[in-house]
């Protein structure tokens, strides 16, 4: 099976071919915003440079959040345009669980942060399975998470609030427990992991006639700024 997948949920824009479970090609720019100019030119060329075309794809993927509520759009009607055109299959795979898969092979707890601005991180925990549910918390709140869970193994954080969480962390430690630094190459999105976790979905699933372009939907876990400023609006009435 050849996948493409993307991942445009925070300031990295990634993309990345597999076929089998093993990567074609893959594709990242970091600390850009522009995901709507930068990611189809992306795609483009890593079919060109493959020889592979878009009729050749037999699954679309997307990050499908949380994370910023642009980038999460951007990424999710660019596969849901992708996958109607072609008449393909698509999956949407939790950003934060993709980023764990990056330290897939690693015996460690992995925990996702990206930073939600406001003080408040999107975090989840997984090690040879999921330890803690998609969230969008305080930093304060993580660590009492992480002091509930007392994991046996070092921690590792992953995604764009990584030096976020660990000046917390230096400042607020975790009784007992070892944070390890993370490989520089493993802490942002890839689009490899949300690759291999979209094949793993979608050969697993007993209906696979669900992942269509109508049911892929992002996954924001906080309403608008927009919505926030309405329910301020409507609580003041």
């Amino acid at each position: 099976m050849i996948t493409l997948a993307i991942d445009s949920t925070a300031n990295t824009a990634t993309c990345a071919l597999t076929k089998d479970g093993r990567m074609l090609a893959l594709s990242t720019v970091c600390g850009l915003l522009t995901h709507s100019e930068t990611l189809l030119p992306m795609i483009e060329s890593m079919l060109e440079k493959t020889g592979i075309t878009l009729v050749d794809v037999e699954l679309f993927a997307a990050s499908e959040g949380p994370g910023s509520f642009t980038g999460v759009r951007i990424g999710v009607s660019l596969i849901k345009g992708l996958a109607f055109g072609a008449g393909k299959p698509c999956v949407g795979v939790s950003t934060l669980e993709a980023l764990a898969h990056n330290l897939d092979g690693m015996d460690v707890l992995a925990v996702p942060v990206m930073d939600a601005r406001r003080s408040q991180v999107y975090t989840a925990a997984f090690c040879h399975g999921r330890h803690m549910e998609d969230s969008l918390i305080l930093l304060s709140e993580l660590r009492q998470r992480l002091i509930a869970l007392a994991p046996d193994r070092p921690i590792c954080f992953v995604g764009d609030g990584y030096d976020l969480a660990r000046r917390y962390f230096n400042e607020n430690p975790i009784p007992g427990a070892t944070i390890l630094d993370t490989p520089p190459l493993l802490i942002p999105q890839n689009a490899l992991s949300v690759a291999l976790l979209a094949e793993r979905t979608y050969a697993d699933a007993p209906d696979k006639t669900v992942f269509t372009d109508r049911t892929l939907s992002p996954r924001y876990l906080r309403a608008s700024q927009a919505e926030r400023e309405r329910a301020e609006k409507l609580a003041k009435q």
